[in-house]
């Protein structure tokens, strides 16, 4: 939020300001006035195409795939208007301007202005495709397209997103939650061409193939296809080439919406024309946002719609009536499909001229890039990993000398300091810290000094952090500097979302109680109904009560029903439990034949020494169960998944101690065990390590004393840390009980897909090895004791599970032909 400066130069009267459009332009540019003067002399009027308050567009695709509730993207409710006197024509479209009266109308709406300002914004491009009108054919702009994409999305298997730029990665990554499998299609030769260059969209589309999503570049989209119920089902390319489809979703840029502005006879190009005020050419009327053209530039990001929202404030409150706008130098940072991007300049751009340095590392997927002309920087692009981002933000935004030596522009010592508390002391107060929201250091200090000293507080307040989330780690740093520790938000314990208890306390009542199903505690303990909490207490309850737990259906992701692991074409993946990596001849035959029997398309040894039927239709899973005749391997739910081994004092000549034993142990004790997420193991019978123990949830490694050392909270995949030792025992069931007891402990009080590789670092190696090791709390023998009732109530999914729980449980969904596309 700006802050009001004490002086106005020139004394205004009361008048008459109308607002067009309500999106995140015209909603910022009242709240900047509003920041600068709360006494304003306005009497404020806004129209909005939408029946709802502003609300943050960025934020839409983690509607769309769930991850946040609609409600929690607004930016200002509709109480906002009133409380703040504005009047607020909620899904008003205007239609006409009279400029010689002054009068906007709209629905059966008029109101009279003195000054106007537009804000339109801009819809989606859709191009000239034959076949837009089909059913089952979306845009990806508003909050009602995400809930009509996310509802026709629960019959659909594929879809296709034509689009490779931000929205259309964002839109595919959200279909994706929805178990639709996604192929993306980009015209030009690579994905986001905007912000990266050519090696950058390589890099970029092995990184979300990775995820499951194919992308088709280079690819010229001819016509939707749809068959006799005019439902789309694929989409036709010039090249004469299909991809059949259930769905499409159209996100191939933007459109300014400037049709209003020049039928009312306003001077307009690609967008409304705008001069260094912000002016058209009526003096009366005023212009901010994607709709506008400023010096041949329309901007499509919102850093600079903020400087034009808050030069437009400055000049009408009369604050400052030199204000001007001259342009933006474009760097942004955000998140794509999880992965930070950072860009500035035009990326493409390079002269003949230029120094292009560049840096990448494939295995990480991480790219930088930077163009030096006439020793500055004028563009770059980093992917992957941000870590020379400020700097080369502040090369390019201050146009500072490049260092002589160029490759100093990635690897020096301020790149790596950035972020630290010395770093952030020295940033200026108008340094822009959340991108997304526009907000600057100076901004977040004054929310921290009021008392805001946790980043939920922070957000709540200034709304720093709560877009794409990349600078929430120097905010956490801004706290510690200001405030000197980082306060932990009440909500930030608790187990979900719904329940306003950590889990001990969660876990507590549910005994007291009595609450053996999930709508049982949601009844007696919840806020509100959530979702996304149903999954966590369901695990949660079944942990707490066995046997007594009340499943009920809807509170367990599709995976738990029907046990094994849905795949993104609507298949599944069915893991059978091999102990320790250790199998027979007869398994391995039995495996194979179920393979035939059921036409498996892939067979695939697993990272945790197993192997993975993938591509079985969801009809024939009990048939592949009962002709397995092996336990479930668990692959599909939070739970223990493996316990890698090697071979220990079998076979290799360097082993201490019985690696194999111990990893058959461990898993026929611990199989079947819920977790609040999946838990893996790795038992190495000497310190070389060839079970990656060092790198599991629970490693174990043979000393060579012949001892054991218990190791906890590692990790090997999208995040990598070592374990921590925990203890060393001398025999074999000191272990199993070491480890029954920390998994227990882990169980009860991990937070919901909290993994031990951040619940080890939250409660503290030392502590855990008083509470465990120790027994410092006196619950050994209660953890020992649910061990034991743990392992009572275990029942095999697929050995024990004679009939369906409902008729059609594993049926197959109705299916529609597809026609012939020509």
């Amino acid at each position: 939020m700006i802050q009001p400066n004490t002086i106005r130069e020139t004394p205004i009267t009361r008048q008459r300001l109308v607002v067009i459009g309500n999106g995140m332009a015209g909603a910022r540019f009242i709240e900047d006035l509003i920041g600068l003067d709360p006494s304003h002399a306005f009497d404020i009027s806004i129209f909005g195409d939408e029946p709802y308050g502003n609300y943050n567009r960025i934020l839409l695709s983690n509607v769309l795939n769930g991850s946040q509730d609609a409600k929690e993207i607004f930016l200002n409710p509709l109480a906002w208007y009133a409380d703040n006197q504005i009047t607020f024509h909620a899904g008003k479209k205007v239609t006409r301007i009279d400029r010689e009266a002054k009068i906007v109308y709209a629905d059966g709406v008029e109101e009279a202005y003195d000054t106007l300002v537009f804000a339109t914004g801009s819809r989606p491009f859709v191009p000239p495709i034959a076949g837009t009108s089909l059913h089952g054919v979306f845009v990806f702009r508003t909050l009602d397209d995400c809930r009509n994409i996310a509802e026709y999305a629960k019959d659909c298997k594929t879809a296709v997103v034509i689009g490779g730029g931000l929205l259309g990665l964002e839109a595919a990554k959200g279909l994706m939650t929805h178990n639709v499998k996604v192929t993306v299609v980009e015209m030009g030769p690579w994905l986001m061409g905007v912000q990266l260059d050519a090696d950058g969209g390589k890099v970029l589309q092995q990184t979300i193939e990775k995820l499951g999503i194919t992308a088709l570049t280079g690819a010229s989209t001819k016509e939707f296809a749809g068959d006799e119920t005019n439902r789309v089902k694929g989409v036709k390319f010039a090249d004469g080439s299909i991809v059949e489809c259930d769905m499409v979703v159209v996100s191939a840029g933007i459109r300014p919406n400037k049709e209003l502005a020049a039928e009312s006879g306003l001077a307009c190009d690609r967008a409304i024309l705008v001069d260094d005020t912000l002016q058209t050419n009526d003096p009366s009327i005023y212009g901010v946002g994607e709709c506008v053209q400023h010096r041949g530039m329309v901007y499509g990001l919102v850093a600079p719609i903020w400087e034009q929202t808050k030069t437009l404030a400055l000049r009408l409150t009369g604050l400052n009536t030199a204000a001007t706008y001259t342009g933006s130098k474009l760097a942004t940072k955000l998140k794509v499909m999880g992965v930070e991007l950072a860009s500035m300049g035009r990326i493409s751009d390079v002269k003949p001229t230029d120094e292009v340095v560049t840096f990448a590392e494939p295995a990480r997927q991480v790219y930088w890039k930077a163009i030096v002309r006439e020793g500055k920087v004028v563009a770059s692009c980093m992917l992957g990993d941000l870590g020379p981002a400020d700097e080369l933000v502040d090369y390019f935004m201050t146009e500072k000398p490049a260092p002589s030596r160029r490759l100093e522009l990635f690897f020096s010592a301020n790149t790596q300091t950035h972020g630290t508390e010395i770093s952030l002391a020295d940033l200026p107060d108008a340094k822009q810290i959340c991108d997304c929201n526009g907000v600057c250091k100076g901004t977040i200090v004054k929310a921290i000094l009021a008392g805001k000293t946790s980043v939920p507080m922070v957000g709540k307040a200034t709304r720093a952090g709560t877009g794409c989330g990349s600078c929430k780690k120097m905010i956490a740093g801004l706290i510690e500097a200001v405030a000197g520790a980082v306060k932990a938000d009440p909500s930030e314990s608790w187990y979900v979302p719904a329940v306003p208890l950590d889990k001990p306390t969660l876990v507590a009542e549910c005994k007291k109680r009595g609450l053996k199903s999930v709508s049982a505690v949601l009844a007696e303990l919840a806020t509100h109904e959530d979702e996304k909490s149903k999954n966590g207490l369901a695990s949660m309850l079944k942990s707490i009560w066995g046997t007594e737990y009340i499943d009920e259906r809807d509170a367990r992701y599709v995976n738990d029903r029907v046990h094994a692991n849905i795949q993104k074409d609507g298949t599944f993946s069915v893991i059978p439990r091999v102990y320790g990596g250790v199998t027979t001849a007869d398994d391995l035959i039995r495996i194979g034949e179920v393979a035939k029997k059921y036409s498996v398309p892939m067979v695939k040894f697993t990272g945790g020494q197993r192997i993975d039927l993938l591509g079985i239709k969801k009809e024939d899973l009990p048939g592949v169960w009962a002709d397995l005749g092996m336990p479930s391997g668990y692959a599909y739910t939070k739970a223990l998944r493996t316990v890698k081994t090697c071979v220990g004092t079998e076979f290799c000549r360097y082993g201490t101690n019985d690696s194999t034993g111990l990893g058959i142990a461990l898993e026929k004790r611990f199989q079947g065990f819920e977790f609040p997420a999946k838990v893996k193991m790795g038992v190495s019978g000497c310190p070389r390590n060839c079970s990656e123990s060092t790198v599991k949830d629970v490693g174990i490694v043979a000393t060579e004393g012949g001892e054991w050392e218990i190791l906890v909270g590692g990790a090997a995949g999208a995040h990598v840390r070592r374990t921590d030792i925990l203890c060393r025992v001398k025999t074999r069931d000191e272990a199993m009980q070491v480890i029954g007891r920390f998994l227990i402990y882990y169980r009860d009080n991990a937070k919901w897909i909290e993994r031990t590789y951040d619940f080890v670092p939250r409660i503290g190696i030392e502590n855990l090895r008083k509470i465990i090791v120790a027994d410092s709390l006196g619950i050994g023998a209660e953890l020992d004791a649910e061990v034991e009732k743990t392992m009572a109530a275990y029942v095999d999914p697929w050995l024990e599970r004679d009939q369906p729980v409902y008729a059609g449980q594993f049926s197959e969904p109705r299916k529609i032909s597809l026609p012939v596309l020509l």
